[in-house]
């Protein structure tokens, strides 16, 4: 897990239209980027939609929301269509992002464990360090409790 305070790690990764997108992108704008396992599921609907239905608010405040997951850009695709929403989800099947940024981690669930994307969320600055870094977030409650911090820091 990254630290509050460090440059951002850099990257390129396809969005749901297959265009590559990089952190240098948004220079001069803070970005909230999270990081989910996988599209369609209860938990990962319902963050992302919650971050969709929160979107006005964070446009307002000149933030730019990004998705990411390991999932393809056809599966995001159809993921944001069907959920209507409004920014960028980011395919690393690779784990590029993933796992530069720390969340590729042990996981256990049912006694079971295994690798997989631990839900994270970093609020990047304009100048592309780490502002907050939000580990093991709560999909329902993810996209108020950044914009509160946001809020507080205006």
């Amino acid at each position: 897990m990254l630290e509050t305070g460090t440059k951002a790690p850099a990257f390129t990764l396809p969005d749901q239209n297959g265009r590559p997108v990089s952190l240098a992108d948004f220079a001069g704008r803070r970005v909230v980027l999270y990081f989910y396992s996988k599209d369609n599921t209860p938990g990962c609907t319902r963050q992302a939609c919650a971050f969709a239905a929160a979107y006005g608010e964070y446009e307002q405040l000149g933030v730019t929301v990004i998705g990411v997951s390991r999932d393809s850009a056809e599966s995001h695709k159809k993921f944001a269509e069907k959920n209507h929403l409004p920014f960028l989800l980011l395919s690393d099947p690779q784990r590029q992002a993933i796992e530069s940024y720390g969340v590729w981690q042990e996981k256990k669930l049912y006694g079971k464990v295994s690798m997989g994307v631990v839900r994270t969320t970093y609020l990047i600055d304009e100048k592309g360090c780490i502002e907050k870094v939000m580990p093991r977030v709560k999909p329902d409650t993810n996209a108020a409790e950044v914009l509160a911090w946001l809020r507080a820091e205006a």
